[in-house]
């Protein structure tokens, strides 16, 4: 059967601000020994409360302008729920039914072709720590840095409208250099502050109706995205046309076996149980 492929990308880029999302912490961490950017606030201590980074809610509005999107003039923070060991509070800040920016689109160059893919939405959250996994011949364990965690990160959610990993490589250019040409980020994705998830199905060429979608994840260079994209869409055309089920999961790109691992069951928006930040009033931007 003839298949065609359908890609969205959620990039995340930290944001070029001095200070952290919701503290006064530095968020140039990048040179630091361990925990040493850290205060109460960023280490989720209770009782302690967050103060929005005026600076990183305009980077986003500029992100916004220059991808052609919408911005809301009413928006907010909410809870995203969800136990990870490298979320500090339990919960991430970050922004679900009215984000800053929505309904924008970008122009890539394809082999001469030029195609508009559409932009979903761009909001604005905090990163989170970072955790560096250690294998002994007498046990395994974690370590947790929290300087990354707050660093204002901002999402990129772009719709299903690439066909191919050519297209994808092409977007994720194009979307760096202009975040890079309005100064808002670094884009550098050897150092993780321009990072790239990519959702991928598969379908019957004509259909309009979406298979069932795979994340990918682990991807820190333009040429790992391309080859986890194509892996990915060979091993889907390879389970279809076996009668095989296509399962909704996140996987990792594994770079030394060039190919994608399972990594977990596809969670729902319903699964982190969002609900508005408590401690953050609603934000308003003047027209």
């Amino acid at each position: 059967m003839d298949y065609e492929t359908v890609i969205g990308l959620e990039v995340h880029a930290q944001l070029l601000t001095r200070s952290k999302m919701f503290c006064a912490c530095s968020a140039e961490y990048q040179n630091a020994p361990p925990n040493t950017h850290v205060c109460p606030v960023c280490l989720g201590m209770p009782g302690v409360l967050p103060v929005i980074n005026q600076r990183a809610v305009e980077y986003t509005v500029m992100t916004g302008l220059a991808l052609n999107c919408s911005v809301n003039l009413h928006s907010k923070f909410d809870r995203k729920n969800y136990p990870y060991p490298d979320l500090m509070k339990g919960y991430q800040i970050s922004q679900y039914d009215q984000p800053l920016c929505v309904g924008g689109w970008l122009q890539i160059e394809v082999d001469g072709h030029e195609k508009r893919a559409g932009i979903t939405r761009v909001h604005l959250e905090e990163d989170t720590a970072k955790l560096t996994h250690r294998l002994t011949q007498v046990e395994t364990y974690s370590l947790v840095d929290v300087n990354r965690s707050g660093v204002p990160l901002m999402e990129i959610v772009g719709e299903p409208d690439l066909r191919s990993p050519e297209e994808a490589r092409q977007y994720l250019i194009k979307l760096r250099r202009i975040l890079q040409y309005i100064g808002v980020s670094t884009g550098n994705m050897e150092e993780g502050s321009f990072r790239c998830d990519a959702n991928i199905s598969l379908r019957p060429r004509g259909s309009q109706e979406l298979g069932a979608k795979v994340e990918v994840k682990n991807m820190n260079s333009f040429r790992a995205v391309f080859r986890a994209l194509e892996f990915e869409e060979q091993r889907q055309r390879q389970l279809l046309d076996a009668g095989q089920r296509i399962p909704q999961e996140t996987r990792g790109w594994v770079e030394e076996l060039g190919e994608t691992v399972s990594q977990r069951s596809k969670e729902f928006a319903h699964d982190y149980r969002y609900f508005p930040e408590p401690d953050l009033t609603p934000m308003e931007c003047a027209p």
